[in-house]
């Protein structure tokens, strides 16, 4: 064991995606970056296509973003947090035009804002069309490169926390070496990886989340897990999906099947048009995008390579010209709602710890995240933790030889966790999951986020969002529900200094 003691006492973010980067530009002190990757390889942030959500439009307004993102998350969003992430769209994307993000014009000086699913405005700001998420890292990747006082350590990621009664004291990262902290946000993204077919990239297993977990910390709407309902239906050799982008659907594509006829309404909400495509398939249908131009009634306006030159890439990277053909499309684990739970300054229950990103759970999203508002959370989150963390008390706790925690298995479940908690759920198959998955808690990490998010379904006896149970289709008055390890039956694991 090593303690890298150069760092000890900096704050140590735990992911290099949007989250991440961004609390690491407002910080006011030197600090660490964990990337599992060269920096930009690998983020779920650099994948995003449709943009950036924010209520800057002529006819807009933020009590609209903010209506629409209440229907969207189905009663159980956090009103306050809602409410305060939502008004800041507009500073935030303020901000990334000042940071040189290229987002596309209209002319000379307006906003190209495109309209997605469930968004009663065009809102989303983009970049190169659909190549967002990739416009928006670069520029924050060159900033990053460009202060000396932000440490990136490429392929190196957090392993465990190290708690003592409450306190974060330091981190191990994987490659055995330790340090000396109270200061680590966690921004290590999703975990849609979990599951056998998912638009994330292979890393987004929900390590972070588990790490956290296993210190003590507090968990929220774990069983809220969305699936993006027009992924690529290719063959991809068990990799990450190809997703093609809600704003396809915004800029006028019909989803049909294979005799060409519309079953479903293509500008619901993102868990309505998921299940109706799961059913359809059910039925024996295949389902198709139908983007191409000038037909009568359907279609884009413009040539979909035009209008979406990086989807239009990746369909022909598997043979199929969206100019000409449908494409196929099936539904696939896109964005988990749920996560480390956190306040509005991206505290968690553990003193020394804060989370932003998608392994956070703020209570915006409620039970079905609204298109586009996870990039808005990442900076605003992002954000607001550098901002906490610059007030924070700056002490330093000496724990230079800690006992090592033993490492743990990361095992594949990704087909049981598509039968027991994919799009269509009831009882049987919940239960089983987490009967499956609850005795390698201890020792696995997939098993333990898996585990985590069955049980929080099997509680969740109602259908709402992106949680539909065929025995209990009905809402119910339940809450959201927040939970440690110990709450469930899965003991977390903590170590103290020797």
């Amino acid at each position: 064991m090593m303690t890298l003691t150069r760092f000890a006492g900096w704050p140590v973010i735990a992911g290099a995606g949007l989250a991440g980067l961004t609390a690491a530009l407002h910080l006011d002190r030197p600090c660490v970056v964990l990337s599992p990757t060269p920096l930009g390889d690998e983020a779920a942030s650099m994948l995003a296509q449709g943009g950036l959500a924010a209520a800057v439009g002529h006819d807009d307004d933020v009590s609209l973003h903010i209506k629409d993102t209440l229907d969207a998350g189905d009663g159980l969003c956090d009103a306050k947090a809602v409410e305060e992430i939502i008004a800041a769209g507009p500073s935030a994307l303020a901000t990334l035009l000042e940071w040189g993000v290229a987002f596309d014009r209209k002319g000379e000086d307006a906003l190209d804002l495109h309209l997605e699913a469930a968004h009663s405005r065009a809102r989303i700001a983009h970049v190169r069309g659909d190549s967002s998420g990739a416009g928006i890292m670069q520029a924050l990747i060159a900033r990053v490169k460009a202060l000396p006082r932000i440490v990136v350590l490429e392929g190196v990621t957090l392993d465990h926390l190290h708690e003592v009664e409450g306190e974060i004291r330091g981190v191990w990262l994987n490659t055995g070496q330790f340090i000396p902290t109270n200061f680590c946000i966690l921004a290590s993204g999703g975990a849609g990886a979990l599951y056998a077919v998912a638009t994330s990239p292979g890393s987004n297993t929900g390590r972070g989340l588990a790490a956290a977990a296993r210190a003590g910390a507090r968990l929220a709407d774990m069983e809220f897990v969305q699936f993006h309902p027009t992924a690529l239906d290719v063959e991809t050799g068990g990799g990450r999906a190809p997703l093609i982008s809600e704003a396809v659907r915004g800029a006028g594509a019909v989803l049909v099947d294979e005799t060409g006829g519309r079953f479903t309404e293509e500008l619901q909400s993102r868990d309505r048009v998921s299940r109706a495509i799961a059913r359809h398939r059910l039925d024996g249908h295949r389902v198709f995008l139908d983007a191409r131009s000038g037909r009568a009634g359907k279609g884009l306006r413009q040539l979909f390579s035009r209008q979406f030159p990086g989807i239009a890439r990746s369909c022909r990277s598997f043979g199929i010209d969206p100019d000409r053909e449908p494409i196929p499309v099936r539904p696939a684990v896109h964005y988990h709602m749920g996560g480390v739970a956190t306040d509005l300054h991206g505290r968690t229950s553990l003193t020394g710890l804060w989370a932003c990103g998608e392994v956070a759970c703020t209570g915006l999203h409620g039970a079905n995240r609204l298109a586009s508002n996870s990039l808005l959370e990442a900076f605003v989150m992002g954000r607001a933790v550098a901002w906490d963390v610059n007030n924070a008390p700056r002490e330093r706790h000496s724990c230079q030889n800690p006992s090592r925690p033993a490492r743990l298995g990361a095992a594949s479940f990704g087909q049981r966790m598509d039968r027991g908690a994919g799009i269509l759920r009831d009882h049987d198959g919940i239960e089983a999951l987490l009967a499956s998955l609850a005795p390698l808690a201890e020792r696995d990490d997939h098993a333990l986020v898996g585990a985590a998010i069955a049980a929080a379904a099997l509680r969740r006896r109602e259908s709402r969002g992106s949680h539909w149970r065929l025995d209990c289709q009905e809402p119910s008055a339940v809450g959201r529900y927040h939970f440690t390890l110990k709450d469930i039956g899965l003991q977390e694991r903590s170590t103290v200094c020797a």
